[in-house]
């Protein structure tokens, strides 16, 4: 971390070209950190503090502290709720010693994996704070993620020792009269959970065997008719454990798009990770999209579209009589029979002659 430069022919830029073409990457800084890996937090929405500060708690801090409250005990609570970046929950606090960091509140990709407390800012230690710290309370970040829209996925830590054997096996207690003690820190688990999904070994979804036609036939036409009932189906697969299993969820759903969508439907899944619907189109012709956006959390982003036009019905698919258009016909009847009736009086209506004729 300390490094001024990478070495050979990787820059910051190259590292950022990595990523914007797929590529994953952990990277665990300490408070010595240089230039290099700060403008790299930078690209990705992010800012370590300054050089030499640590992450402090007086109030959360381990009982083998040695006395600067940096060797930070981070609750459960603190650690995002999601198995598929951090593992199982755990009663076990987290053991951090390292530097802070806060988000870009514009970027939208990144998110806090580890927060720190309320009690928790970042500071030299060995300094006084005549100054407001950089990074206080709960808006302290101690682990980020980025996943991009490519799926890329980037993880960011302060902490270096985090990932050492003495975090790994020292038994952990708060240095307050009375707190549980416990045999080992969550560091193991932890770690171990968030190297498997920075490296796309959990989390990773994919898609095949879209599928849209009419109700009750099996091929998928050139065009659809405004109001048709139409099927559709997706196969939604999972990586587990190295291998592709169905995917399981309630939270799929299909649009139907012209720009604005005109249908909105869940999809319901089975046990072979087929999900499917049947919906009518919309009165309405244009050229629109299937869409399945599907994004959850410590999932990679999965979208599918297909696009199809929808045509209007042509004057041979009309009905016959429509039932609003009644007033219409009688009127229109009602012409007819006057003007029959004019003709006939006009055309054979005579007056009578006078006697002096």
């Amino acid at each position: 971390p300390a490094a001024n430069e990478f070495g050979g022919s990787i820059e910051v830029s190259g590292i950022t070209n990595f990523i914007d073409n797929g590529g994953n990457v952990l990277v665990a800084g300490s408070p010595s950190l240089d230039d290099p890996l700060r403008n790299l937090a930078s690209e990705c929405g992010l800012e370590f503090d300054e050089e030499n500060t640590n992450v402090i708690d007086h109030v959360n801090f381990d009982h083998a502290d040695t006395g600067r409250h940096t060797r930070v005990l981070v609750p459960s609570s603190n650690i995002v709720k999601s198995p598929l970046i951090a593992g199982a929950a755990s009663k076990k606090p987290l053991l951090y010693k390292g530097i802070g960091m806060v988000l870009d509140p514009d970027n939208s990709l990144i998110s806090s994996i580890v927060t720190g407390s309320s009690t928790t800012y970042s500071h030299d230690a060995s300094e006084s704070i005549t100054e407001y710290p950089h990074a206080v309370g709960k808006s302290t970040v101690l682990v980020a993620a980025l996943q991009g829209f490519n799926n890329a996925r980037v993880v960011f830590t302060g902490s270096l020792d985090m990932f050492s054997d003495e975090f790994f096996s020292s038994p952990v207690q708060r240095g307050v009269a009375g707190s549980p003690r416990f045999d080992t820190a969550a560091n193991a688990e932890f770690v171990t959970a968030v190297s498997q999904w920075v490296f796309k070994e959990r989390g990773v979804l994919r898609y095949s065997d879209v599928q849209h036609h009419p109700a009750g036939t099996k091929e998928s036409p050139g065009h659809y008719t405004v109001s048709d009932n139409v099927e559709y189906s997706i196969r939604i697969e999972e990586l587990v454990d190295g291998q592709w299993k169905p995917f399981r969820s309630d939270g799929v759903q299909l649009e139907f798009q012209c720009i604005d969508p005109y249908v909105r439907t869940p999809l319901k899944g089975n046990k072979d990770g087929v999900f499917s619907t049947t919906f009518k189109l919309p009165d309405h012709y244009g050229v629109f999209k299937f869409l399945v956006d599907f994004r959850s959390l410590g999932y990679t982003f999965l979208v599918s579209t297909s696009p199809v036009t929808v045509n209007p019905l042509t004057h041979l698919m009309y009905e016959r009589f429509i039932l609003c258009a009644y007033p219409y016909y009688a009127s229109c009847f009602s012409m007819m029979v006057g003007l029959v009736i004019f003709s006939v009086v006009y055309l054979f209506h005579r007056e009578p002659k006078s006697k002096s004729e």
